[in-house]
């Protein structure tokens, strides 16, 4: 059976702009952390980096195009602050600038609703230099440039988005050290996520200074789905634990105004948190007029005691004050990332946070899922896995609105094949191909089918 979206469902498609844009030296950009760390050798898959990424500085024109012919109704992309502002303070670099004027400016002429990001993980590396996100002042720069971006940008964009991710920032950048900058210390990783915390307080109050009334805010988190191993006791601790440091240390100031309890408690020994200064939950606290959610795979967790089922201990952990906690193989068919597909977990996330913020509109921002996608002997890329797996969460979306949740729309992970971080140009996420060597796109078949969704707001069945 057919099955209809609401009136009005955004169908959108979502990028980043390191992964993209190539172009890192051009117009006055400076580095940025992943400048850094991509050129740090054994930091990322192959020695790769995102020089040349998929030249979308250069193809710009071309690629909204792109979007126009397969019926993207929004575009979710990323502001690279290197680019508009290269040391992170001071005034605008009007070409980095002009860029996105000219970005925003193609989209609306194709009838493109442009959704903006202001942070997807390329600090400045001068602000970086300076102590980075674990410094309180690093939030008040950010602060500095939403404004300076919202003054260029307001009277054409009305979707913001201050920041994307924060955990990975915080916990995979300064906690495990995978991402840039790098860092392995679980102390700046606590603090870099309170200052991630405030920036976006103080980046909102930004926002809401510059853009016109109608200029609508938000930020995008990636919420653990954390299912306990078992019923135990030992078990669901874990998962509260695991669920503390992976979605409540930032739902709690944002949407509630206060860091949870059990979070402060289990983290005592790293820090008091004096580093939360008096008044700053109050503005983490900003009213949202959406909130962002990103979702791939569910976590499963468990004690990892004497007897138990072994699990993988993770080094270096992303989870600070979190040893003692083994991380089981969820079951199910699995992507290029070897990630478990399981839809349910979107479901649940919307139900959760329907229920924990009534009144609070919910956007999928990122779904999507990386596999091995190669062109045929006729050139087209068949990719029934994508398909399926778009399906299923779409479907899970159609639930979640079913039973209550107010779900505005969904962006599909990603718009092209990318520069996928420390994997490199390994994984594939795109809807459309790229050939790394020419630049060639080619739509998959997951982005014709994903084409007919978005024009007909139907999700046919499968």
């Amino acid at each position: 059976m057919t099955v209809n979206f609401p009136p009005g469902f955004l169908w959108g498609t979502a990028t980043a702009a390191y992964q993209i844009e190539g172009a890192p030296r051009e117009d006055g950009r400076t580095p940025s952390i992943w400048d850094t760390f991509s050129h740090t050798p054994g930091k990322t898959l192959g020695g790769d980096t995102g020089d040349t990424a998929t030249d979308h500085y250069h193809r710009r024109a071309d690629d909204v195009r792109l979007m126009a012919d397969l019926g993207i109704g929004a575009y979710r992309f990323s502001v690279s602050w290197p680019r508009v502002q290269p040391t992170g303070r001071g005034h605008a670099n009007q070409p980095g600038l002009d860029f996105y004027r000219a970005l925003v400016d193609d989209l609306l002429d194709h009838g493109i609703r442009p959704v903006l990001t202001l942070y997807h993980w390329d600090l400045p590396q001068d602000l970086e230099s300076a102590g980075g996100w674990p410094e309180r002042g690093t939030a008040h720069r950010f602060a500095d440039y939403a404004h300076l971006v919202a003054e260029a940008l307001g009277d054409r964009v009305e979707m913001w988005t201050t920041l994307n991710e924060p955990w990975c920032s915080a916990f995979l950048g300064y906690g495990s050290g995978v991402h840039a900058p790098g860092r392995t210390d679980d102390l700046a990783a606590l603090r870099a996520a309170h200052h991630l915390n405030l920036a976006h307080g103080l980046g909102a109050q930004a926002l809401r200074a510059a853009l016109p009334s109608h200029g609508q805010v938000s930020v995008t988190l990636n919420p653990g789905v954390v299912r306990a191993f078992t019923g135990a006791p030992q078990d669901v601790d874990a998962q509260r634990r695991i669920d503390a440091l992976a979605t409540r240390i930032f739902t709690g100031p944002m949407l509630h105004g206060a860091y949870p309890e059990d979070l402060l408690a289990d983290t005592a020994a790293i820090t008091d948190w004096s580093f939360v200064h008096d008044g700053d939950p109050a503005v983490i606290k900003h009213p949202l007029d959406s909130l962002g959610i990103n979702y791939y795979t569910p976590t499963v967790v468990a004690a990892a005691t004497v007897g138990s089922l072994p699990g993988e201990a993770l080094e270096p952990s992303p989870f600070p004050a979190a040893t003692g906690v083994a991380f089981h193989r969820p079951p199910g068919k699995r992507t290029a990332m070897d990630w478990s597909v399981d839809p349910t977990g979107l479901y649940d996330l919307l139900v959760r946070f329907a229920e924990e913020v009534p009144g609070l509109p919910l956007v999928v921002t990122e779904n999507g899922a990386a596999y091995d996608d190669k062109p045929g002997g006729d050139g087209t890329v068949h990719d029934p896995e994508r398909i399926a797996y778009l399906h299923a969460h779409l479907d899970a979306v159609r639930r979640a609105i079913a039973d209550g949740a107010d779900v505005r729309g969904y962006f599909l992970w990603s718009l092209l094949d990318n520069f996928e971080w420390a994997y490199g140009y390994s994984k594939r996420f795109g809807a459309v191909h790229v050939d790394y060597a020419t630049q060639v796109r080619t739509p998959k078949s997951s982005a014709r089918w994903y084409s007919q969704v978005a024009r007909t707001g139907q999700l046919p069945p499968y």
